[in-house]
């Protein structure tokens, strides 16, 4: 099967991009009518250039700032709260070690078999992920994530009171059921608000505010430790209560706060309806939109049958064992280099969060003002992660080790800021943008499942390094597979710098908009989604 798409825009006659376009004045009564929010002015690029073009560089500022409050604090608290739910299995293990009030203890499990408290909260994951992120559009975000965060923060309280392995175990299973679908399902929400080129703007309070998962979560567990015995409950057990009774309380925060869409009745309470249209029409002619059906089967299936869908896939889901793996055996590690006793040695886990922090601010910076493309930075990164698996395996010292742990958080959580901002530029329509992140986080939750099982205490003879190594390999592997997923989309990426360029030439200027900008993100996206699935191509000057 074979379609064609022809364009007659300056990317295929080699002409250079204009520098300002020229469109014709707008009336009162056309600007009216282009407010009705009813009307997609995607599909129409007349009016769209000319609606656009009565916007200048601060009212453009000023919308997105609005934007930007609405989501970029709360889906960082968001994230952060998954996080803590996640690292804090790995720091609990490490609670009055040694006492009959520590979780293995007091629960009968052996180092191995602990290891299935985040494996079997991982198995949910890969089978939930898909069909969670496609109801998002029929239930809306806001109602969607906010049950996510309600049933899950009600289990994790739960695992306060397990009395066997076994309870803790099914518990951690409908943990991660509960879950599914809240990280995919912001990433989709914000492919409606954001375009391409911007979009690692939220990616990075996101990022930068779940860094401090580690940081929140090791102070929770200091405290919970120095509450070992109150009201007859050890310490762990208190842990598990805080952090599902302060998950259940945010989800009231998300169920009131959390935007849905831009032409959505709750988006009218802080947008005007000449916003809300601005704020759709801004975005390329395939992006998700508000009147887009809850479902539609042949974008399900261009997604599914694209091999960039697949490419990006492995380049989560790889970096995903990895990171997985190293950040549930950190805890662990930074605990037995002896440089302080319990609880104390809780906080050395703070450092190494913090670099992966101030990382995620400089991969901002270069995203933001466009200096290279966002793969470059992505290999970078994964380059990094790299060394720092050969250091875990080579160096000796105590030092050395914890300079490793500092590093390898430096560059694991900063590689998917740009990442994401990457991952955004091939998304089509709603069903298309929901199938194609759910598909994706479904198997890439195969990190969070498998990465556990790394470490294995048959290698603990000599300090894990086959275990390192086994990191090390998977970590090669994300590098030729984002190789292999730039190669893909080369082009693409080229002309999503040159929009970024543009885009802050024209602001510099007070102009919000261009007709280049439109052009190549318009152009973008179609041979992104087209260039790997069941269509052809062909571009032609000559139209």
């Amino acid at each position: 099967m074979c379609g064609e798409v022809t364009q007659s825009s300056p990317l295929h006659t080699g002409q250079p991009l204009p520098s300002r376009v020229e469109t014709p004045p707008i009336t009162t009564t056309e600007i009216s009518d282009l407010e009705d929010l009813s009307r997609d002015l995607r599909g129409d690029p007349e009016a769209r250039t000319a609606f656009l073009a009565t916007f200048t560089a601060e009212e453009e500022r000023a919308i997105m700032r609005k934007v930007d409050m609405r989501f970029c604090l709360l889906i960082g608290f968001m994230f952060m709260i998954k996080n803590i739910d996640f690292s804090n299995i790995g720091i609990i293990k490490t609670m009055q070690a040694g006492q009959h009030s520590n979780i293995l203890k007091e629960l009968g499990f052996s180092s191995n078999a602990y290891n299935w408290v985040a494996t079997i909260q991982g198995i949910p994951y890969v089978i939930f992920e898909l069909p969670s992120n496609l109801l998002i559009k029929y239930m809306g975000p806001h109602a969607w994530e906010s049950r996510i965060f309600l049933t899950w923060g009600i289990v994790t309280a739960c695992c306060g009171a397990v009395r066997t392995s076994k309870q803790l175990l099914a518990l951690r299973f409908l943990v991660g059921m509960f879950e599914a679908g809240m990280f995919p399902g912001v990433i989709t929400t914000l492919s409606y608000w954001y375009r391409t080129d911007e979009v690692g703007r939220p990616m990075t309070w996101y990022f930068v505010i779940s860094n401090f998962a580690t940081i929140v979560g090791s102070l929770i567990c200091y405290g919970a430790s120095f509450m070992n015995g109150m009201q007859g409950l050890s310490g762990w057990r208190w842990a598990f209560i805080l952090e599902g009774v302060a998950t259940v309380l945010f989800a009231g925060l998300i169920f009131f706060i959390l935007p849905d869409f831009p032409k959505s009745k709750r988006s009218s309470r802080w947008l005007t309806p000449r916003e809300q249209q601005f704020l759709e029409a801004r975005l390329p002619p395939n992006a998700p939109a508000t009147a887009d059906p809850s479902w539609d089967s042949k974008e399900a299936w261009i997604a599914f049958t694209s091999p960039a869908t697949w490419a990006f896939l492995f380049d989560q889901t790889l970096m995903n064992l990895g990171n997985y793996a190293l950040s549930w055996y950190l805890p662990t590690i930074i605990a037995g280099l002896g440089f302080a006793k319990l609880p104390n040695s809780l906080l050395l886990n703070i450092p190494p969060a913090a670099a992966g922090i101030g990382a995620i601010f400089i991969c901002l910076l270069v995203t933001s003002r466009a200096w290279f493309q966002r793969p470059v930075l992505c290999i970078i990164t994964v380059l990094g992660t790299i060394i720092c698996f050969i250091l875990f395996f080579t160096v000796k010292s105590r030092g050395g080790l914890y300079a490793a742990c500092v590093l390898s958080q430096f560059f694991m959580a900063s590689y998917y800021v740009p990442y994401w901002s990457w991952r955004t530029s091939i998304m089509s329509g709603s069903t298309g943008a929901s199938f194609a992140i759910g598909l994706q986080s479904s198997i890439a939750q195969l990190g969070s499942t498998v990465g556990p099982q790394i470490f294995q205490s048959k290698w603990a003879y000599n300090r894990y390094r086959n275990s390192f190594i086994i990191g090390f390999a998977i970590t090669l592997g994300a590098l030729a597979s984002n190789l292999w997923t730039w190669w893909l989309t080369r082009d693409i990426e080229k002309r999503v710098v040159e929009v970024r360029r543009n885009t802050l030439k024209g602001r510099k200027e007070g102009r919000a908009y261009q007709e280049s900008e439109v052009v190549v993100v318009r152009q973008t996206q179609q041979e992104v989604i087209l260039a790997g699935s069941i269509f052809c191509i062909r571009a032609s000057s000559d139209n």
